[in-house]
């Protein structure tokens, strides 16, 4: 499990810095369900933009316009607690998430293929959406999934 303290960035500090200058449309976003959610803080790390943190034990998206819907947290979550939806939410701000990227430094969680559990460390792995879930597969296992 990870430690709160660690992964909850000043969020207070990070949400004043957005204006409300972001524009509505509807996009693909992370959904978060609060009840399934039990706070282990794996989708931090894979969400590099640093939309999600822990707030109070549970992982929240703290404010959506560092959220760019390609759902790398998903299949890391335990519970299944994390989705991607379609709503209206404000447009992808990709300069505030470089500059919190940059702030944050470097995070790595080592993935694994979804099909045969290979590691990155013996194949190298490629993102594949696949019935509405962001997974990792490795080039070994990736033309079967093709070609059948």
């Amino acid at each position: 499990m990870m430690h709160e303290g660690y992964l909850a960035l000043d969020v207070t500090f990070h949400i004043s810095r957005f204006t409300e200058r972001a524009n509505m449309a509807v996009r693909q976003i992370v959904k978060i369900d609060e009840e399934l959610c039990d706070g282990c803080g794996a989708c931090v790390i894979p969400c590099a933009e640093g939309a999600i943190v822990l707030v109070d034990g549970k992982a929240k998206v703290v404010h959506e316009a560092l959220c760019d819907g390609a759902g790398f947290c998903i299949p890391v979550c335990p519970t299944g607690a994390l989705s991607i939806e379609a709503r209206e939410a404000p447009d992808f701000d990709e300069a505030e998430a470089e500059a919190l990227m940059h702030e944050r430094g470097q995070t790595y969680i080592t993935q694994r293929c979804f099909n045969c559990a290979t590691g990155e460390d013996k194949a190298h792995l490629v993102p594949l959406r696949h019935q509405g879930q962001s997974l990792w597969v490795c080039t070994r296992c990736l033309p079967t999934l093709i070609h059948g």
